[in-house]
């Protein structure tokens, strides 16, 4: 007998709203006598400069990331044991194949390639190590390096931390729990910090059985103390077609684990699907009454470039700008690679 399934799609609203750019500046005598190569000496040194601002922005999204890997020790340098566990997060979560990147901190690409593993690659790719401090590709990712990457500093709560899982407080049903209260506890929390609860596992996205491995939340909003309310992600969805966790005993004090130790700092890199975020630009306005203006788009990027004269001071006043805006869509597909926490 036909069984019709209601189709159920989720949307996401991208706000295209920051603007940032570079300003310059050049006299008249200037551009006249002195000032050759222009785009060579002014124009790309200075959209790098933009380029790297607007990447430090966007990878912010990290914090927004729940599923996160360590070596053995949170100490310790990463190794390709650790890549492996995160692969394991993608496979769990049913995240395509032949895609994934692994974006890590020029220390942790160190310490990578220094771990003998990473040398399983063809004779170019050895050769790029070396060479050029390219890993390559190994373990189902293509590796690249970014030296923009921040460390991420854990809160300072003290992790004594336990929450109710009784269906008083979650609901068994498909409708979201967005928050949990701790009863216990004290210390700040940082936006970001990772934690699990006890007895709360991941789940097989179309099955719905339990993996085994319990399900890493993050805090999305930092917190004075460590009791109280917390806002968490992703949501606690118990029951129906979105179902992301399974409860295996209920009691009104489950412990909490924090993901690392209170007040350390540690290295932080993404392993990810591309399909875990979107980045999009606006094309500004190209204002008349102008000496000159151009705007561009390259890759789906639009910048803009604008030039006036300052009849005042005989000085050609110069803007490069890009509107843009950024959204982690589907942060299941992603997972913080984290090593060398502070001893």
């Amino acid at each position: 007998m036909l069984d019709v399934q209601h189709q159920d799609e989720k949307y996401e609203t991208l706000t295209v709203s920051t603007q940032k750019g570079v300003d310059m500046v050049f006299d008249s005598s200037e551009l006249t006598l002195s000032i050759d190569r222009f785009s060579e000496r002014y124009i790309v040194p200075a959209a790098k400069v933009l380029a790297a601002n607007i990447e430090a922005d966007a990878m912010s999204m990290k914090l927004d990331i729940y599923n996160q890997v360590f070596p053995g020790t949170a100490t310790a340098a990463l190794d390709l044991e650790t890549i492996g566990k995160a692969r394991r997060v993608l496979v769990d979560n049913l995240v395509p194949r032949g895609s994934w990147k692994a974006n890590l901190q020029p220390r942790q690409t160190q310490d990578i390639i220094k771990d003998g593993k990473a040398l399983f690659h063809s004779s170019a790719e050895i050769k790029e190590q070396y060479l050029e401090g390219m890993v390559g590709r190994t373990a189902g990712f293509d590796f690249y390096e970014n030296a923009t990457w921040t460390r991420h500093t854990q809160g300072a709560g003290n992790g004594s931390y336990t929450t109710d899982t009784r269906t008083s407080a979650w609901p068994n049903s498909s409708t979201p729990v967005t928050s949990i209260t701790v009863a216990s506890g004290s210390g700040a929390l940082a936006d970001g910090d990772v934690f699990t609860i006890a007895n709360v596992y991941r789940v097989n996205p179309e099955t719905k059985a339990n993996t085994g491995e319990l399900q890493q939340f993050i805090v999305t909003a930092a917190t004075a103390s460590g009791a109280g309310s917390w806002s968490i992600s992703p949501s606690i969805i118990l029951a129906g077609p979105r179902q992301n966790v399974t409860v295996t005993s209920t009691s009104a004090t489950a412990s909490i684990t924090m993901g690392t130790t209170a007040s350390k700092n540690y290295d932080e890199g993404l392993a990810y699907h591309p399909d875990f975020a979107t980045f999009a630009t606006a094309d500004l306005i190209m204002p008349d009454g102008v000496d000159f203006k151009s705007r561009k788009v390259v890759d789906g990027i639009s910048m803009r470039v604008v030039r006036q004269y300052d009849i005042n001071n005989d000085q050609m006043p110069m803007r490069i700008d890009i509107l843009y805006g950024y959204k982690v869509l589907r942060p299941e597909l992603a997972v913080r690679v984290c090593s060398r926490t502070d001893a």
